[in-house]
């Protein structure tokens, strides 16, 4: 059996999805904003982690008017 690095043949790739987990787990520039967030992720009935991925993966803040999206959110977690 040949051994495969855990970045397989996409080294960049690797190490981009790499760097923005680290970015989304990061906590934000300021207190005010982890705030906003929480009391936003609450009023949707997301966690903290869910609504900041959101944010990152998507490049968007979520709001009521996405419902559809927030329902595959919830839809998608584990248990």
């Amino acid at each position: 059996m040949e051994h495969r690095p855990p970045w397989g043949d996409h080294l960049h790739t690797f190490f981009a999805w790499r760097a923005a987990h680290a970015r989304q787990k990061a906590p934000p520039a300021s207190r005010a904003v982890l705030i906003m967030r929480v009391r936003n992720a609450a009023a949707l009935g997301l966690t903290y982690d869910e609504y900041a991925r959101e944010i990152v993966e998507r490049g968007r803040h979520l709001s009521a008017a996405d419902a559809a999206r927030v329902a595959e959110i919830k839809a998608a977690r584990r248990g």
